[in-house]
């Protein structure tokens, strides 16, 4: 399954993501993802893990013709002239020489002046064909409306926090209105562990509601999550680096939810944020190097 983006390039909607993965199991885990089938993979460089994401791509034995890869730029490597050679480190330790995606980690509320001249550097390198598409992430609704005032190209992708108990149909909609693909991380929920935020967060994989749509399609909680978001135009990017989850994650176009279950879902809504506040700005996290190599 394909999702046509806003310049007509072509994306897979289901990607694997490598956040939290350590480098030792990276290259292991996108390898198998791509010789189980997955031909979208998502990284980013303050993840620590681009270099063996190339690994496993060139150990996978797919072509890299076949393979989207996207990552995105930290904060400390915001600014026209610092993102370009943020673009630079990348495809170094991807091993690769254009990108299939690029996109800004967050909007940076506290510096969005570095982060309007990252995204014209952005805009830069997908005219000179150094990425295919570019795009944001993180992004809320007065963070998107005050970078295309001051841009020239409608993001293609918004990577944002989005599962069954966080759902932003607001964001959603202007999303859909502006022809940005809505792209969801932590996309089943409750399983990726964020250090010091939403201490009191719900586990979405033990909702009554979901058991209950998976037991009768016979399939996992889970795979029911991310058919919901694949049936409602979403990319997603489930991650795993266990060879049976990854397989498991990607078994999900063998059967179709119906109106009445992904309202169901849709129900569910809590606007229960288990990531971080974009709007906070966050500078012992924003000051972090990345490394050049």
């Amino acid at each position: 399954m394909k999702l046509t983006l806003n310049n007509g390039v072509t994306m897979p909607a289901l990607g694997l993501g490598v956040y939290q993965s350590a480098p030792a199991e990276t290259a292991d885990a996108v390898r198998t993802a791509l010789q189980t089938g997955y031909r979208h993979i998502d990284t980013a460089a303050a993840y620590g893990n681009e270099r063996q994401v190339g690994e496993g791509i060139r150990a996978s034995g797919v072509d890299r013709s076949e393979i989207f890869v996207e990552t995105k730029i930290w904060v400390s490597d915001y600014g026209f002239d610092a993102t370009l050679h943020g673009f630079d480190k990348a495809v170094g330790k991807l091993g690769i020489e254009q990108l299939d995606l690029l996109i800004l980690h967050q909007p940076a509320t506290d510096r969005f002046e570095a982060t309007v001249d990252a995204y014209r550097a952005l805009e830069r390198l997908l005219a000179e064909g150094k990425v295919r598409a570019i795009g944001v992430s993180n992004f809320r609704p007065p963070h998107l409306e005050d970078l295309m005032a001051r841009t020239e190209i409608v993001p293609a992708v918004n990577q944002v926090e989005l599962h069954p108990y966080f759902v932003q149909p607001a964001l959603q909609k202007m999303h859909a209105s502006l022809g940005i693909v809505t792209q969801a991380w932590s996309p089943i929920g409750g399983i990726t562990f964020y250090p010091g935020w939403a201490p009191d967060r719900v586990n979405v994989m033990e909702d009554p509601a979901l058991t209950t749509i998976a037991g009768r399609h016979g399939k996992s909680v889970a795979q029911v999550m991310l058919r919901w978001h694949l049936q409602q135009g979403r990319s997603a990017i489930p991650k795993s680096v266990n060879p049976g989850r990854i397989a498991e994650n990607f078994a999900v176009f063998d059967f179709e939810l119906t109106d009445a279950e992904l309202e169901a879902i849709d129900a569910l809504d809590r606007d229960k944020r288990n990531g971080p506040d974009p709007d906070v700005p966050r500078a012992e996290m924003f000051d972090r190097v990345i490394p050049e190599a």
